[in-house]
């Protein structure tokens, strides 16, 4: 089996976390660097995706510097959501193309990780068809718990998937989440009516990724991450 490096970046900035992301997809497709999954919780942020929508960000600017939420354009796909404490943001950068060139089961593996990891809370949650991310139903709708928008260049993949562990809810209501203005967010503190610390929940996503994927995880500090890529940066140059 092929491994994985898992590191827990703790909270941390989502431009610092799209910098870093940048830096291991280059080294990753260079073959300079193993896979990596990045696991973070951001400060509050609204990221819109290339296929976003401007009007679903229903908050001004104004308000949003009220309450300190930061905005960025990005280049994952996907429409506009929102990231913030509580919830785990995960980054895969895996070389795809020595698992499976498929971009559709790619995003089928993420939201079946979250599925999985989901169910051994005793919480059924699901795909609902035409709308990408994990669902939970509640009465005669469903209730968005996890949300996915990914890039990949030359079969290395980046961005990921956002899940809401104990996630303030009411900053959803600054946008139109994913662009479906008819569902509403929910978390899983909220599902099982009790505190849920986020090491209850990443590594058993991580475990199921690595199942899915075929990979061996193991977990490794962002000092030895950073290392590493160093070293790859040196290779790459060298090499170049």
């Amino acid at each position: 089996m092929n491994r994985c490096h898992t590191i827990d970046l703790g909270l941390i900035g989502y431009a610092e976390a799209w910098a870093l992301q940048k830096r291991i997809v280059a080294a990753r497709k260079a073959g300079a660097i193993e896979d990596v999954l990045l696991v973070c919780e951001h400060p509050h942020v609204i990221t819109q995706g290339r296929n976003g929508k401007r009007e679903h960000l229903l908050a001004s600017e104004h308000l949003l510097r009220q309450k300190g939420v930061e905005y960025y354009e990005t280049s994952r796909g996907g429409d506009i959501t929102y990231h913030g404490p509580g919830q785990i943001v995960g980054y895969p950068i895996l070389n795809l193309g020595a698992i499976r060139r498929d971009v559709v089961w790619y995003v089928r593996m993420l939201e079946e990780a979250m599925i999985r990891a989901t169910s051994e809370f005793g919480i059924t949650a699901e795909r609902v068809a035409g709308k990408t991310g994990i669902w939970v139903k509640s009465g005669d709708t469903e209730e968005k718990l996890a949300a996915i928008g990914v890039h990949i260049s030359r079969w290395v993949t980046s961005h990921g998937f956002a899940y809401n562990v104990s996630t303030d809810l009411r900053y959803f209501d600054l946008i139109v989440p994913c662009g479906i203005a008819d569902r509403k967010a929910t978390s899983l503190e909220k599902l099982l009516g009790r505190t849920v610390e986020q090491e209850e929940v990443a590594p058993r996503i991580a475990r199921h990724l690595g199942e899915l994927f075929g990979r061996e995880m193991q977990e490794a500090s962002k000092k030895e991450l950073l290392e590493r890529l160093e070293h790859a940066e040196r290779f790459v140059t060298v090499s170049a």
